[in-house]
């Protein structure tokens, strides 16, 4: 064999395994597109878990006769789950980041003042409306959050 065809026959190989190459990976990103779809999923439904359940931790909290301290660290342990989730979404504005955590921040740091009855209703009322999906949910949250003395307990 000459040294020509040899050399064509390692350039058809080396042409062979690009494409070969070429089309696996786009298959890998197009699977990893996919699976980071279904994950931005799966994280979406978990938040809105946890807003449904801070939602009824308010209900329950609202409606209680006793054991306040127990049904208050429910509605954070919940809110503390949505804020979990919120960052790790990619369909939330860093605005809307912040309005969750800031909400979560004040559960846990003014739990007196968070848990007045007329703050409590309009927490849930922002739950109710971020769990919706509803801009409005985020703005009601950031009212609610404005609406506490941060200088005091």
């Amino acid at each position: 064999m000459t040294q020509e065809k040899i050399m064509k026959r390692r350039m058809i190989r080396a042409i062979i395994l690009f494409v070969i190459t070429f089309i696996a990976m786009l298959i890998f990103i197009g699977l990893y597109i996919d699976e980071t779809r279904r994950v931005q999923e799966t994280y979406r439904k978990q938040f809105i878990a946890h807003l449904d359940q801070a939602s009824s931790s308010i209900s329950s909290y609202l409606d209680a006769e006793g054991d306040y301290p127990l049904r208050y660290r429910r509605i954070l342990g919940h809110l503390s789950g949505a804020d979990s989730f919120a960052f790790v979404m990619n369909g939330l504005t860093e605005d809307q980041k912040r309005a969750v955590n800031e909400l979560y921040t004040c559960m846990l740091k003014y739990p007196e003042q968070m848990q007045e009855p007329e703050r409590m209703k309009n927490m849930q009322q922002a739950v109710d409306d971020m769990s919706d999906n509803l801009d409005k949910g985020f703005e009601e949250a950031a009212e609610v959050v404005k609406s506490v003395d941060k200088k005091g307990f």
